[in-house]
């Protein structure tokens, strides 16, 4: 979800706005990346591992933008597409994984 890195961009300069944006560019590059790492897995064990990992930091920062509308730090119709975006992957990355382990 590079994508997130626009949004922190566009925080305002406050204490909050640098630490929340801070840590939105991390979950966001971190699912990003640790999505390609999952492309060139040597097993279908590390795939799902790495997926695990894709899933963490999408909700990561499905949290970042829930906090940044519930702080008013940017308005919900600003965040709503980029926050519908991210749950909808993370739905996705679930659902791979459950695929991947043979669950329901």
């Amino acid at each position: 979800m590079p994508t997130g890195v626009k949004l922190a961009s566009a925080l305002p300069p406050t204490t909050l706005g640098r630490h929340i944006g801070g840590q939105l560019i991390c979950c966001s590059t971190g699912a990003a990346a640790n999505y390609r790492a999952a492309g060139v897995a040597q097993s279908k064990a590390a795939w799902v591992a790495k997926l695990s990992i894709v899933i963490e930091e999408t909700d990561e920062s499905c949290f970042w933008m829930e906090f940044i509308v519930d702080e008013s730090l940017l308005t919900k119709k600003r965040v709503a597409p980029l926050l519908t975006e991210g749950e909808e992957l993370r739905r996705i990355f679930v659902a791979a994984r459950h695929t991947t382990r043979g669950e329901s």
